[in-house]
């Protein structure tokens, strides 16, 4: 049997939550959701963190809508340096300025200055690595297509559906919200996992599960334990940050039992 695995959500520039992960799941095989980059102060570390592991086949990256916004100005240059059109530089400049106003100023920040002609590489690997989807089977498996064996579905912000909003499946599970579900799932799915939707904790819709607790503010991570055909389990890591900044999230469907692990420096709960 593989290695246990393990669903982060939205990391948003906290490499320090991503150690703490590690150190407190150190066998586990880690499944991340996308939102790694945007919002936090440290988002080009912990993408070297995240290539990292990949590399050491420790981790499966997924792509989350900043992800997309990020890739959408870079892959539309690199088309550019290949044509000389024009029309094709204007596309990345339109899809480089929609990632500043998402939150890709922080990494221009973080950088010191980032444009398309000085994109990082590092940052530009990560973008290109990622899947939108994967099924976990009980035997901690990961698959790129649905299994014929029960499995559990882990994309960004929900299962890859029809959505007359969006161009495909794939594109659709980057953005859809809790609200515009539940979603219809292949047969032998029997929960999904999901973020993209901060929650004052997390919290599930039908086989739904959204476990985004805006960690990059909240100093709150939760992740989940894939169990199929079981629910996951859900740990919850408290470190640095401003819980009361939850407030802001909404409370939806039914709340699940969690376990709480506190980091030294955490705020009291």
């Amino acid at each position: 049997m593989s290695a246990p695995v393990l669903v982060v959500p939205d990391l948003h520039g906290r490499p320090d939550l991503l150690r703490a992960v590690l150190d407190h799941f150190p066998d586990s095989h880690l499944i991340v959701l996308g939102d790694a980059i945007d919002r936090g102060a440290r988002s080009l570390p912990l993408v070297d963190m995240l290539l990292e592991l990949r590399a050491a086949g420790r981790a499966t990256l997924l792509m989350g809508n900043h992800e997309r916004m990020a890739l959408e100005g870079i892959r539309w240059y690199r088309r550019y340096q290949g044509t000389h059109d024009m029309g094709d530089y204007r596309r990345a400049m339109e899809g480089y300025q929609w990632w500043m106003r998402a939150g890709g100023d922080t990494v221009r920040s973080e950088q010191g200055g980032l444009t398309l002609e000085k994109f990082p590489e590092r940052l530009e690997t990560y973008l290109t690595t990622l899947k939108t989807v994967v099924y976990v089977t009980g035997d901690n498996v990961i698959h790129d297509h649905p299994p014929a064996s029960p499995s559990l579905l882990v994309a960004h912000a929900a299962p890859p559906v029809a959505h007359p909003e969006h161009a495909t499946p794939d594109d659709a599970a980057l953005w859809l919200r809790p609200y515009e579900g539940p979603f219809q799932m292949p047969e032998q799915v029997t929960f999904s996992v999901h973020g993209h939707t901060p929650v004052q904790t997390p919290a599930r819709i039908g086989n739904h599960l959204y476990i985004d607790m805006g960690a990059y503010e909240t100093g709150r991570l939760a992740v989940a334990e894939a169990t199929p055909p079981g629910m996951p389990k859900i740990t919850v890591i408290c470190g640095r940050g401003e819980p009361g900044k939850a407030r802001k999230y909404p409370r939806f469907g039914e709340p699940v039992p969690v376990r709480v692990i506190d980091l030294p420096g955490a705020p009291p709960r």
